[in-house]
């Protein structure tokens, strides 16, 4: 009988976040992402599962993100049958998400149909479809944060606030095996403290191992004060010239309505009375209804602030959301005074691929990068420099002004991550995942001073978690 968990996905990398805890004859998952990025890295997710999917019997989703929830319906396609256990605001997200990227992936299919069509080449289908997300929905099990769940026999599961994006949560897994008991914690995408709209990250006081996130395990972001001055030079700037539109590119949870919060708190101080905010994304703006319906979630000021103000809600004021195609197409007519806020939060696709196409080769616009950038996607290129772009088979020169700005990240840094997991009682043993390999293997170093077991985990790696407080690490798991 083996106790192991096995790292499948985000494992010295960023996105695909998937791994396997085997508990004697169960199997559950802890996330079930897409792989993100470079178009031979997005090949990836045709790839077989390393795993037979029927053989599953849970999913535990720690929250809605793509790259953490996005092969669920592929999954289910490929026979799954069991729950998915997550907080209820995450499945409300997911319904939203999910859908929107069968919708991509159904028109990323047709048009490269095209062109096999016209090599003679035999037709791709969809990576899946909205029914396979009709069917992933029936499996949810809505949950709330401290609530006990049972998961499989010797399996109990709580869910706390990661502070990352709505529905975010801390995974805590008690198992029984044998004369075995151990407890894993899987951070998820861990948060920061005192950000605006989310609640600050749960701290957990015990654990026998820690699988943990290390995206900004190499730097310290800017603090919310330092950042909101940053932004308000950035629109007082663009203020004085009055010649050119502000490009967001955001995620449409959790980045979007950050945004949409500060824009309406800070219009006055910022000049924005004169500026016309648009928010150009139908999956950002059904996301943020789901924040507004549950916002007892949030933290104590957006709560007293949507108490004091009924009916004229921080997300749903002053701006204007745009639904329809013809409606965004419209918006590149204009050459100045616009906000724009729009998806894909990496430039891979979205609207804001097109207001790129009509905005970046401006001298006067202004593109603000706010939020993680993978290697190999656009975004990432115009973070590190690029001096031009292809946008719709055509390269665009990139003259606008480029601002990246690390401090309204929703991932904590290193010393946010450090002080999570100092709060754990006995400096438990860590296996990072989750990470571009130079921030982990930095963050490694780094949190080695309080931790005496510390690995990164290799795509494969397997733990015994029967050895711990050692590190013990197996081949694949295997089926007994």
């Amino acid at each position: 009988m083996t106790m192991t968990l096995t790292f499948l996905g985000a494992a010295g990398e960023v996105t695909g976040s998937c791994h396997l805890l085997t508990l004697g004859h169960h199997r559950v998952l802890l996330d079930c992402g897409l792989i993100q990025g470079s178009r031979q890295a997005e090949a990836r997710n045709r790839e077989p599962f390393d795993f037979d999917p029927g053989a599953i019997d849970a999913v535990i989703l720690s929250h809605a993100h793509i790259d953490h929830s996005g092969r669920l319906p592929l999954l289910v396609k490929q026979g799954f049958t069991g729950p998915v256990y997550t907080h209820n605001a995450t499945a409300e997200l997911c319904d939203i998400m999910l859908r929107d990227a069968a919708m991509l992936q159904r028109r990323d299919a047709e048009r490269l149909n095209k062109k096999l069509e016209a090599k003679g080449e035999p037709p791709v289908e969809p990576l899946f479809t909205e029914e396979d997300v009709d069917a992933l929905m029936g499996s949810m099990v809505p949950l709330e944060y401290g609530q006990l769940q049972q998961v499989v026999p010797g399996l109990r599961l709580v869910l706390e606030d990661a502070g990352h994006i709505l529905g975010s949560a801390i995974v805590q897994l008690w198992l029984e095996l044998g004369e075995w008991r151990k407890k894993l914690v899987y951070s998820g995408d861990l948060g920061r403290k005192g950000m605006p709209v989310i609640q600050d990250p749960s701290y957990i006081d015990s654990a026998d191992l820690v699988v943990m996130e290390s995206t900004y395990g190499d730097r310290l972001h800017r603090s919310l004060p330092e950042t909101l001055e940053e932004l308000k030079g950035i629109f007082a700037r663009a203020i004085e010239t009055a010649t050119g539109n502000i490009l967001i590119p955001a995620f449409s949870v959790g980045r979007a309505q950050e945004l949409l919060y500060l824009l309406h708190l800070n219009a006055r101080e910022w000049g924005l009375e004169r500026w016309r905010v648009y928010l150009d994304s139908p999956m950002a703006t059904e996301a943020t209804r789901v924040y507004v319906r549950h916002f007892r979630l949030c933290d104590d000021e957006f709560r007293a602030f949507t108490r004091q103000h009924p009916g004229r809600h921080p997300l749903l004021s002053n701006i204007e959301f745009i639904q329809t195609t013809e409606e965004s197409m419209a918006l590149n007519e204009v050459d100045r005074g616009m906000i724009i806020i729009a998806g894909s939060g990496m430039c891979t696709g979205g609207r804001i691929r097109c207001h790129l196409e009509h905005n970046l080769w401006r001298k006067e616009a202004d593109v603000i990068i706010c939020g993680y950038q993978a290697k190999g996607t656009p975004g990432r290129a115009l973070v590190d420099g690029a001096q031009s772009l292809k946008i719709a088979g055509k390269p665009i020169e990139v003259r606008a002004r480029i601002h990246t700005l690390g401090g309204l990240s929703a991932h904590a840094d290193r010393d946010e991550m450090t002080d999570w997991y100092r709060h754990i009682s006995g400096t438990p043993p860590v296996v990072l995942v989750h990470g571009e390999p130079e921030a982990q293997q930095s963050f490694a170093e780094h949190l080695s001073q309080y931790s005496r077991h510390l690995v990164v985990a290799q795509r494969h790696d397997c733990v015994d978690l029967t050895a711990l407080p050692e590190l013990v690490w197996l081949g694949p798991a295997k089926d007994d």
